[in-house]
This record gives structure tokens, C-alpha cells and sequence, in this order.
């Protein structure tokens, strides 16, 4: 009998300490870091924030609580049980965010990172890298006629105050919201104000002329010109181009007689204009 009542404590002692041991292992999940990308982002990215949490316990939720503003934001996050991302939308320059991880797991605990904070900021545009690329004044109303940028650097390059000048006079002033991403195009379409981001005059294909490309600080960054002032530009009369003046190849060659490519990778060469001043 006292074997039986001796061997009936000593199971009961391992099944209390085994149930102590289970307790022991609960307890909130760890969160070992918390990264962004890009580490500094610009108002032309979005942020991918990434946690990486270690523990006994399964993670139920993993979620993002980033604060714009004093507007608080929760967001999803996804992942394996050990890694989860979520995205904070681009947001404008100098926008202040602050950020955090809340994570909950199986045993009820919940588990919240120290508080993060990144403020969003641009490059400067470089305005050297922006040219006047390819013009069109052969179109048979007003509408069809336009101006195309490119941009033939790295970095976006923000328009606002951005200013075309036509025979010596303000045409077309860029606004906040247009930016030439690297390598690409912005087209101005229409002339006479036939369109609402239109330039404000004509622009014929068979008269003197000259497009000046303004930088904000007023600094003359590009320029188109046929034939010559005389006694005012326009009063020159010159032959009818019926295709486009482009620049052959995109953003460093010279002005040719091409065919019209709107918003789209000029040809590699074309026809000589004698009548452009290159």
C-alpha cells in the first residue's frame, strides 16, 4: 500500500512540475527589430517596414500603427510567424511619420516596439538634367501642337515654377503636383489655350521662334530657336515642317527633322534643319 500511495505522489509530482514548466514558457513574444525601406525615403516611394519576432508562443497578429498628422493609421501585417511587413504609403516631402509594431500571440500576450520616427525628404532637383526634347507646331488645330521634356538624369525633377518661355515671353509655369521621373518624358499639349496644361501662346512650324526652358531661380537651362528675332519673333518666315523638331538621340542630340514620338524615345538621327541655332 505504500508503494501504491508513494508511486501515486510521484506522478502527481511530475504532472505539477510539468504543468509549472508550461507556464513558465508563456509570456509575450519578442520583437527583435524593426527596419524600413528605403532608410530614407522621398515622396516618391512608399515604406516598407519590416519586423522580425522571436518566442515560444505562435503570433495570432502582427500590426503597423504609423501616426501623419495626429491621424493614427493600423495596418496588416504580413508574414512567415517570424518576419512581417506592411507599407506606409509615399507621402509628401517633409512629412513628419511615427511608427510602431504591435504584436499578440497565442497565450494572449501582447508585445509593442519602441516608437520609430522618419521624416520624408527630397533631393534638390537638378535642373541641368532637364531639356527641352522634342517640339511639334505642324498640327492642323491648336490642340495638337506641343512641347515634350525629358529628363536624362537619375532623380525625379519637381516642375513647379518650372517656366517656358515663347519668343521671349512666359508660355507655361509648372505646377507642384508634375515631376519628370529619371529617364522619362512630360509633354505640354496644346497651344492657345486649347488645353488646360496647354502653353498660353501659338507656336507655328513655319515662322522664327524661340522656346526658352526656365529654371525656378530664373536661370536659362535649355533652349530651342529657328531663324532669328529681326524685328520681332514670328515675322520671319520660314520653310513649313510638317514632322517635328527632336532632339536624335533623347536629351543630347542635336534638333532634327524627325517624326513626331509624344511622350516616347525619340529616333536615333534625322534630317539636318539648317534654320535651327544649335
Amino acid at each position: 500500500m505504500k508503494t501504491i500511495k508513494l508511486l501515486f505522489a510521484l506522478i502527481l509530482a511530475v504532472a505539477m512540475t510539468a504543468c509549472v514548466e508550461d507556464k513558465v514558457y508563456e509570456g509575450p513574444s519578442s520583437i527583435d527589430g524593426v527596419t524600413i525601406a528605403p532608410e530614407a525615403p522621398t515622396s516618391f516611394d512608399d515604406i516598407v517596414v519590416t519586423t522580425t519576432v522571436s518566442g515560444l508562443q505562435e503570433v495570432t497578429s502582427a500590426t503597423l500603427v504609423y501616426v501623419i498628422d495626429g491621424k493614427v493609421t493600423k495596418s496588416t501585417m504580413a508574414g512567415d510567424g517570424k518576419t512581417f511587413t506592411a507599407t506606409i504609403p509615399a507621402q509628401p516631402d517633409k512629412t513628419k511619420i511615427t511608427y510602431y509594431v504591435v504584436i499578440e500571440n497565442e497565450a494572449g500576450y501582447t508585445s509593442t516596439s519602441k516608437e520609430f520616427e522618419v521624416t520624408v525628404g527630397d533631393k534638390p532637383s537638378d535642373y541641368t538634367k532637364l531639356v527641352l526634347n522634342e517640339l511639334y507646331g505642324a498640327a492642323d488645330t491648336d490642340e495638337g501642337k506641343y512641347i515634350e521634356l525629358y529628363n536624362k538624369g537619375d532623380d525625379p525633377i519637381k516642375l513647379k515654377d518650372v517656366i517656358i518661355r515663347k519668343d521671349e515671353g512666359d508660355a507655361w509655369t509648372g505646377l507642384a503636383d508634375e515631376v519628370v521621373m529619371p529617364h522619362s518624358y512630360f509633354t505640354i499639349v496644346g497651344a492657345k489655350g486649347t488645353t488646360p496644361r496647354g502653353i498660353s501662346t501659338g507656336f507655328s512650324a513655319k515662322k522664327s521662334v524661340l522656346i526658352e526652358l526656365v529654371a525656378p531661380n530664373g536661370t536659362v537651362i535649355d533652349k530651342f530657336q529657328r531663324g532669328e528675332k529681326a524685328d520681332g519673333w514670328g515675322n520671319q518666315s520660314l520653310t513649313n515642317n510638317k514632322k517635328t523638331w527632336s532632339r536624335c538621340p533623347d536629351g543630347t542630340g542635336k534638333f532634327m527633322i524627325a517624326e513626331g514620338t509624344l511622350g516616347a524615345k525619340n529616333p536615333d538621327t534625322g534630317e539636318e534643319d539648317p534654320t535651327v541655332v544649335q
